[in-house]
């Protein structure tokens, strides 16, 4: 797999509507080097999902500007180099788990970036053997594994993830993200991880962004250079929780 980094320079963001505008992002400007997890917090509607969207180039910025490796989003986005996940698993409902795992190849069958076959991300999901079920006959969590597996298929370098755990129940979260820092460590590519967890955003990044309520801008960059597999009750990482409550109530 390829790295890929990515450099933001006084990116902005506001939504206009007829006559109202909304500031979701203040300028900022910021470097996340390739192969960092980097785990954004902040208050509910602070611009982190916005942010996200802007470097998946689902958005245009009102102003700055996103790179990756250098160039525009957009190619980027066309090469398939962005893997993207949110809270919905969004899987076709008349699709096979294993179809709508293969679905990034059949819709770029011309892909020439190495990735693990279907079946071979199924066998890692621990999915094999609902490979002909269909989603609505299973788990949340097994959904989300599924959605997971279909991220990989395409090989990216940039894994954009907007809470992609956080209907799931508590035990099945905390298995989900280790198996998700188990193919982390293993590909290697640039995780973007929003969340409001806490705990979570401490025991599984290298580094944690801290955002200010509305318009969005960056209080706080906390690295943590602790290594895996952490422990959410160890004193170095329950300071780091500490620390990061401290800014969040700044």
């Amino acid at each position: 797999m390829t790295f890929m980094h990515i450099a933001l320079h006084q990116v902005s963001k506001t939504f206009v509507e007829r006559r109202a505008s909304l500031a979701a992002l203040s300028p900022l400007t910021l470097e996340i080097p390739s192969g960092s997890f980097v785990a954004l917090i902040g208050p509910s509607g602070c611009g982190k999902s916005t942010l996200l969207r802007l470097i998946a180039d689902q958005l245009r910025p009102t102003s700055g500007a996103v790179q990756l490796d250098g160039a525009p989003p957009a190619q980027a986005r066309r090469s398939k180099a962005i893997g993207w996940m949110a809270q919905s698993p969004a899987l076709l409902p008349w699709a096979t788990v294993l179809d709508n795992v293969r679905l990034p190849r059949h819709l770029n069958p011309a892909q020439q970036r190495p990735a693990p076959t279907p079946e071979a991300l199924l066998e890692m999901m621990e999915l094999s053997a609902f490979a002909g079920a269909y989603p609505h006959t299973l788990s949340g969590g097994m959904q989300q594994r599924v959605a997971l597996a279909r991220t990989l298929a395409i090989g990216a370098p940039l894994w954009l993830m907007d809470e992609p755990f956080a209907a799931l129940d508590e035990l099945t979260r905390e298995t989900l993200t280790e198996e998700l820092l188990t193919l982390w460590t293993h590909f290697g590519p640039t995780v973007l991880w929003v969340t409001h967890n806490i705990p979570e955003a401490a025991r599984l990044a290298d580094r944690v962004i801290v955002f200010t309520a509305r318009p969005g801008r960056i209080s706080a960059i906390v690295e943590v250079p602790l290594p895996h597999p952490r422990d959410a009750t160890a004193p170095e990482v329950v300071a780091v929780i500490r620390e990061l409550r401290q800014h969040l109530r700044a």
